[in-house]
C-alpha cells in the first residue's frame, strides 16, 4: 500500500482544454464531430494530464475523464436505454439560496449536460469506449515509470439519480439491471491492470437531492439497496482491485443539508472495495475526522480522506496538509491513510471554478503536504 510513506491520489476529474471541451459540447449536441480527430484529441489531452499529475508529484494517476462529457452521463453512450425525457432533480440545500442556486446551475458544463430517462431495457451498447480510454491511459502511463493507474466508473446508484427510471417495474429492477450493464465497464478497467475508482454520490448527496423527501432510515433502506447493487456489479473483482468515491456532491453550495458522515458509515463500510474516498478538507465536513475517535476502521480498508478542496483558489499550504494527513493517521494508522481530494476539479465539461494552472499547483502542494506527513509518521 504504501511503500514506507503517504500515497497520494485524487478523485478523477481535471480541467480539459478549450478546443476539447468545445468537440465534447458538438458531439453532446448532436452536431456532425470528425470522430477520428477527436479520438487524436482525447489521446493527446490523457498524455497531457498524466504527464501533468506526475509532474506535480502525485503517485496513482488517471486520465482525468478527458474523453467524458461528465463523470455520469457518459454512460446514456455506453448503454441502451436512455432514449426518455430528460431527468432534473432538486438540491435542498441550494432551494433556500435562490441566487446561488442561480450562479451554480448557470454554468456551461450543466448547460450541456443530457441526462435522458430510460424507457428501454438495459444492455450494453459499447464495448469498446472503455477499453480506448484504458488503452490512452496505459498509453500515457507507460512515460511515468514508478506511477500507479485508476480510472473512474458511475455506479449504478448515481446513473439512476441522473438518468430516471420510466421502463422497469421497481425501481429495484432498475438498479440490478444497470449493475449489469455496468459490470462490463468495471471488469475491463480491472482487467487492463487499472484500479477501478467507482464514483457514488448517491450514498450522500442522494440524501438530500434524489431521496430529499425521505427520512433517515428511508434514505439508509435505500442506501444499502444501491450498495447491493453495486457489490453485485463488482462481483468478479477482487476488492483491493477496487476503490469508492463517497461525494456529497462537488458544488459551491450551502451543503447545509449534508447528512453527516456518522449517520451512514456503517452501511459505507458494507460496499465492496477496500478503499474509501470522502470529502474531508471543506468547511462542511472538515470536522468529521474526529468520528474516527470511536469508529475503528474495519480489517482490510483504507481511507483516502480528501486533504485538499476542488472548490476553492486558495493553494492549501503544505504543513496544513501534513496536519490534515496527519489526523487520520493517528487514529486510524498510518497504513490505513492515503492522501486525496475532495472530488473532482471539473466534473462535467467546461464546469470548474478552479483555474487550471492553480489546479496542478494544488496537486504539487499535496504531494509537498503528503512528504512532510511521511517524515513524520514513518
Amino acid at each position: 500500500m504504501s511503500a514506507g510513506r503517504f500515497l497520494t491520489t485524487h478523485v478523477g476529474s481535471l480541467p480539459r482544454a478549450d478546443d476539447l471541451i468545445a468537440m465534447i459540447f458538438a458531439r453532446e449536441e448532436g452536431e456532425a464531430v470528425d470522430a477520428a480527430a477527436l479520438a487524436t484529441r482525447i489521446a493527446s489531452a490523457v498524455d497531457h494530464v498524466v504527464a501533468a499529475q506526475a509532474g506535480a508529484g502525485l503517485d496513482i494517476v488517471n486520465d482525468g475523464e478527458q474523453s467524458k462529457p461528465s463523470y455520469a452521463t457518459y454512460i446514456k453512450d455506453r448503454l441502451h436505454g436512455f432514449g426518455g425525457e430528460g431527468n432534473s432533480y432538486v438540491f435542498a440545500d441550494v432551494e433556500d439560496f435562490p441566487g446561488v442556486k442561480q450562479r451554480i446551475f448557470g454554468d456551461a458544463g450543466r448547460r450541456h449536460r443530457k441526462t435522458p430517462a430510460c424507457n428501454a431495457p438495459i444492455t450494453v451498447k459499447d464495448m469498446d469506449a472503455v477499453h480506448v480510454d484504458a488503452a490512452n491511459l496505459n498509453t500515457a502511463l507507460a512515460k511515468h515509470p514508478g506511477r500507479r493507474a485508476f480510472m473512474s466508473a458511475a455506479s449504478p446508484g448515481v446513473t439512476a439519480l441522473f438518468f430516471a427510471n420510466t421502463h422497469y417495474a421497481t425501481d429495484e429492477d432498475y438498479l440490478f439491471a444497470l449493475a449489469e450493464g455496468l459490470r462490463h465497464e468495471y471488469e475491463a478497467i480491472a482487467d487492463a491492470g487499472i484500479t477501478l475508482q467507482v464514483d457514488c454520490p448517491d450514498l450522500a448527496m442522494g440524501r438530500h437531492t434524489q431521496f430529499r423527501d425521505l427520512d433517515l432510515k428511508g434514505f439508509r433502506d435505500r442506501m444499502a439497496l444501491n450498495i447491493a447493487a453495486l457489490n453485485h456489479a463488482t462481483r468478479n473483482i477482487a476488492p483491493e482491485r477496487m476503490r469508492m468515491h463517497l461525494c456529497w456532491g462537488n458544488y459551491p453550495g450551502p451543503h447545509h443539508c449534508d447528512v453527516p458522515l456518522a449517520d451512514i458509515i456503517d452501511l459505507v463500510w458494507t460496499a465492496r472495495p477496500h478503499a474509501i474516498q470522502f470529502e474531508a478538507a471543506n468547511p462542511r465536513h472538515a470536522h468529521e475526522f474526529a468520528l474516527f475517535e470511536a469508529v475503528g476502521v474495519p480489517e482490510g480498508k483504507v481511507l483516502i480522506p480528501g486533504v485538499i478542496e476542488c472548490q476553492s483558489g486558495y493553494i492549501e499550504h503544505p504543513e496544513l496538509i501534513a496536519q490534515r494527513i496527519g489526523r487520520y493517521a493517528h487514529l486510524v494508522g498510518r497504513d490505513s491513510v492515503m492522501a486525496g481530494v475532495d472530488c473532482g476539479f471539473s466534473i462535467h465539461a467546461g464546469s470548474g471554478g478552479v483555474d487550471p494552472a492553480v489546479v496542478w499547483a494544488k496537486m504539487a502542494a499535496l504531494a509537498e503536504g503528503a512528504a512532510i506527513a511521511s517524515k513524520r509518521f514513518w
